[in-house]
């Protein structure tokens, strides 16, 4: 009996039955209309590259489960709509994988096209390889059988099973395979025939005899004394014993088949198993052509069975991508879009004043992903999905992109009879950004896919969605930059449609204005009666204009903050875009009359009378060219005064610690004179003391002590200090001061100075320090009075007058250290200042707090945040005022206007 009528009575066959597959066939009637869609296709193509959906394939392949939709989504092959019924039943897939309340196994389902390819071709597949094909029709039907434990629970299932309940699982293939190969051990099985069954029957008894007889030869042998223990072993396909060499006449008429290494030992083949031996082959052999015939049969089968394995593993690829698109919508907290195109049952869109297009708080998912929790390893969980069932990046009904700053969402409401919208704004607004993210959510809602935004997003639905954005310089083709945009939005123009969206990028950018204009113009209004919709970028005044003479242009303009000086990257629907330059001058600080002044010429400058103006701005710009040289060259004598008198009091700075150094050394070495003194006296009392109590008697003991104590007493007190101050301070509100007075300047670190010039009515008085004079205020002095003065030279011993002198330094340095900190002379170098001004808030706050953490103590801080709007000076007095470091700080003053001074610990 052979394989098949074996199957004929244990299987009933299963007829295949598929569906009737629809493919889309355009029909033409003329080459040129074939070349049309052609390079429809090509810009198409073209498009999706520039609108980075290949990008987005590659993000969606993370929640693919399978190594076929992992591979194909890497490559792009993400289906996309060719019809808006196509592109609305993929978003029914997408919702209905979303609602499901636990994972699909995709276990065991692999891409076995190549394996049935290289069947068809004619190659033996192994038993591994058929394996795999039984594995990948068996986890396939289990799919299909989870879907349908759905669909019992829920019709709103149905998309899912829609998908699969018209394929055939092959399923008396895979039983057959089943019937065959025991894909654990990857053998084939007695049962898969009867031939082999009898050819493994008979082997198997050869076998017996075979090793039997062998068997009982080596023993015979062993009990010979010619091997040291029985040997029954196979050489050269043949069944054979051990032997010495020195014995094998034991075995006469005997076959040698081998020699061991060493020549010790014999394999040979006994007479009476020759027989047995030519058995086994032939058995061997006929297994092995049975075996073949099998595989050959099997392979066969599945190479008949091509058409309806690709159609079934297609069908779950499409499943795949329904799940993996529920799992990405989950991941960026996606919501369903509405296909509100034309021609179809939504009253609300059609009516006067409806929108075609309503997307509210639209973030570009390529820029989103960097914002949500990092995609999940692809490998690990291509089994149950699990980035599906994940816990999710915020709370049900409320987007976690609404705590996000980055992106920023963005909203697009295009009216109903709107066909051409004109986005302005400064470079780097977000214009570019903005206009890709609307192709690819049209991109998106094709494919079935959720887009990352608020309420329910409106689309219509596209046919072609062709974008002309970036730089299209040839020079394989001799383009510029300019022709390269004219020929791709020339071909753009050959394929459009009532249903087609059209994106320019700064369109008629990159030739003289006034033709770019022009030109633009024209293409917009031709786009106008030909698309659905065309979104075009620039920095033409001009085409903003439009709107007043037509209403089928709309106008919007990317938000610019004047007060940071930078775009906030949302859409102003209905507004004009502004350069902002003149406003921006302002807000530095440029000299009012150079602003109203550039107003002026903007009013006068109109196109008609630009070329009649244009000596006259050169005229006024040398002009200011020239004041502005004067300017620089006397900036650039104060900077070089600035800096000779900074070097000058740098130089006096290093004396002063050097003198500082020897002084201290000096009263180090007095102090230590005094000490060696002291104690030498001490001795000496402790030494007299000694002697004289060694022959005194009981009663002159008290004396002795209480002469000594006397003595030891004096001595201390000698070297003590008393509570009187050298140094008094004088009430400061009543501080009156005279040329030469000695005074104590908190401005200078509490350093002496003397008085060259007494305080006139604004309370500022001229002290000198070493070689430097300064303008010192009579509240931040105090005058010093040495007490040495109304002491009498021999009041008091030598040793009394050296502790007078300590006393006086200890007061001195009490008196400095009573203040707050000990600053210095407070001028502005560059070492201690931080220019902030041209910076936004946050990019100055930054540089202010590293300026601070950097400074070191007891150290001014000159802080320049200039006049401006005050952002950035509120900004910064803000930080002054919490942070832990800075003292006090000192706000602009009539001599330095832009710039705060503080002062740190």
């Amino acid at each position: 009996m052979n394989l098949n009528t074996l199957f004929s009575i244990i299987i009933t066959p299963i007829k295949p039955s598929f569906p009737n597959l629809k493919f889309r066939i355009k029909c033409t009637s003329s080459p040129q209309q074939t070349n049309r869609l052609e390079l429809a296709k090509t810009l198409q193509n073209e498009t999706l590259t520039i609108l980075e959906w290949p990008s987005l394939c590659s993000q969606l392949s993370a929640f693919t489960s399978t190594t076929m939709g992992t591979s194909a989504a890497r490559k792009g092959d993400v289906r996309i709509g060719e019809s808006p019924e196509e592109s609305i039943k993929l978003l029914d897939q997408t919702s209905a994988a979303i609602l499901l309340p636990m994972p699909l196994d995709f276990r065991g389902i692999e891409d076995v096209m190549e394996l049935v390819g290289r069947g068809v071709n004619g190659e033996l597949l192994s038993i591994q390889e058929i394996s795999a094909v039984r594995r990948s029709l068996r986890a396939a039907r289990g799919l299909f059988d989870q879907v349908v434990e759905a669909y019992r629970q829920s019709e709103r299932y149905y998309p899912l099973l829609e998908i699969l309940q018209n394929c055939n699982f092959l399923t008396e293939l895979e039983q057959k395979i089943e019937f065959c190969i025991d894909s654990k051990f990857s053998i084939i099985l007695d049962r898969a025939s009867d031939d082999l069954e009898i050819i493994r029957s008979e082997r198997k008894s050869n076998m017996e005899d075979l090793d039997s007889l062998l068997k009982e030869v080596s023993t015979k042998i062993f009990q010979a004394g010619g091997i040291d223990r029985p040997l029954v072993t196979k050489r050269r396909s043949r069944m054979c014993v051990g032997i010495k060499a020195s014995h094998k006449s034991l075995l006469p008429n005997g076959v040698v088949l081998n020699v061991s290494s060493s020549g010790a030992t014999y394999f040979m083949e006994p007479k009476e198993a020759v027989d047995l031996n030519n058995m086994e082959v032939r058995l061997a052999n006929a297994e092995r052509v049975e075996e073949q015939a099998i595989l050959g049969l099997l392979t066969s089968e599945i190479a008949q069975s091509k058409s309806e394995i690709k159609y079934l593993l297609d069908r779950i690829l499409e499943v795949d991508f329904a799940i993996a698109r529920a799992a990405h919508a989950r991941w960026m907290n996606g919501v369903c879009p509405v296909l509100g195109s034309v021609g179809f049952k939504n009253d609300g869109l059609n009516g006067p004043g409806s929108l075609s297009v309503d997307i509210e708080g639209m973030q570009h998912p390529l820029l989103l992903e960097a914002s949500l929790k990092r995609l999940s390893d692809p490998v690990a969980s291509k089994s149950s999905n699990s980035v599906l069932w994940c816990e999710g990046n915020s709370g049900k009904g409320q987007r976690s992109s609404d705590c996000l700053t980055f992106p920023v969402p963005i909203d697009i409401k295009v009216e109903h009879e709107t066909r051409v919208v004109v986005i302005s704004g400064p470079n780097t607004g977000g214009k570019t950004a903005s206009m890709k993210t609307l192709g690819l959510a049209s991109i998106m809602l094709k494919a079935g896919m959720y887009l990352p935004a608020r309420n329910n997003p409106t689309l219509p639905w596209f046919d072609f969605i062709l974008a002309d954005i970036g730089d299209s310089q040839s020079l394989e083709q001799s383009l510029s930059t300019f022709s390269g945009h004219l020929s791709r939005i020339c071909k753009m123009l050959e394929v459009t449609s009532k249903q087609s969206l059209i994106l320019i990028d700064e369109i008629g950018s990159g030739t003289d204005p006034s033709e770019g204009v022009a030109l633009s113009t024209s293409i917009l209004e031709y786009l106008k009666d030909r698309v659905n919709l065309a979104v075009t970028t620039t920095h033409y005044a001009d085409l903003s204009l439009l709107k007043q003479k037509d209403s089928q242009y709309e106008n919007a303009a990317m938000e610019f903050s004047l007060e940071t000086l930078q775009p906030t990257y949302r859409i102003l629907w209905g507004s004009t875009g502004e350069s902002n330059a003149l406003s921006i001058a302002k807000s530095i600080g440029f000299d009012e009359k150079i602003v109203n002044r550039a107003h002026t010429w903007v009013k006068r400058l109109m196109p008609d009378k630009a070329e009649k103006r244009r000596g006259l701005l050169f005229q006024s710009l040398m002009e200011e060219k020239d004041r502005l040289q004067v300017q620089a060259n006397r900036a650039t004598d104060i900077y070089s005064n600035t800096m000779n008198l900074y070097h000058e009091i740098w130089d006096e700075a290093d004396d002063l610690a050097i003198r500082e150094a020897a002084l201290k050394a000096k009263e180090t070495q007095k102090t230590q004179r005094e000490v060696i003194t002291a104690k030498s006296q001490l001795e000496a009392i402790v030494a007299e003391f000694e002697a004289k109590i060694a022959t005194a008697s009981m009663d002159q003991l008290n004396a002795l002590l209480k002469e000594s104590e006397s003595a030891i007493a004096s001595i201390v007190e000698a070297h003590s200090y008393t509570e009187e101050s050298s140094v008094t301070d004088v009430d400061r509100s009543s501080l009156r001061v005279k040329l030469g007075d000695q005074v104590l300047v908190s401005g200078l670190g509490n350093k002496l100075a003397t008085i060259v010039e007494v305080p006139g009515t604004d309370g500022m008085a001229l002290v000198q320090y070493g070689k430097v004079r300064v303008r010192v205020n009579i509240s931040n002095m105090r005058v010093v009075q040495s007490s040495d003065m109304t002491v009498p030279s021999n009041s008091q011993p030598q040793i009394k007058k050296q502790g007078q002198r300590i006393r006086s330094l200890k007061s001195l340095s009490e008196a400095s250290s009573s203040e707050e900190g000990s600053y210095g002379l407070v001028l502005q170098t560059s070492k201690n200042t931080v220019d902030l001004r041209g910076m936004r808030v946050e990019e100055a706050s930054h540089h202010l707090n590293m300026a601070i953490d950097s400074t070191g103590s007891s150290s001014v801080l000159f802080i320049i945040h200039g006049m401006g709007t005050g952002v950035v000076k509120e900004s910064a007095h803000q930080i002054l005022r919490k942070h832990p470091r800075v003292v006090k700080f000192e706000q602009e003053s009539p001599t330095n206007y832009g710039c705060t001074v503080a002062y740190i610990k």
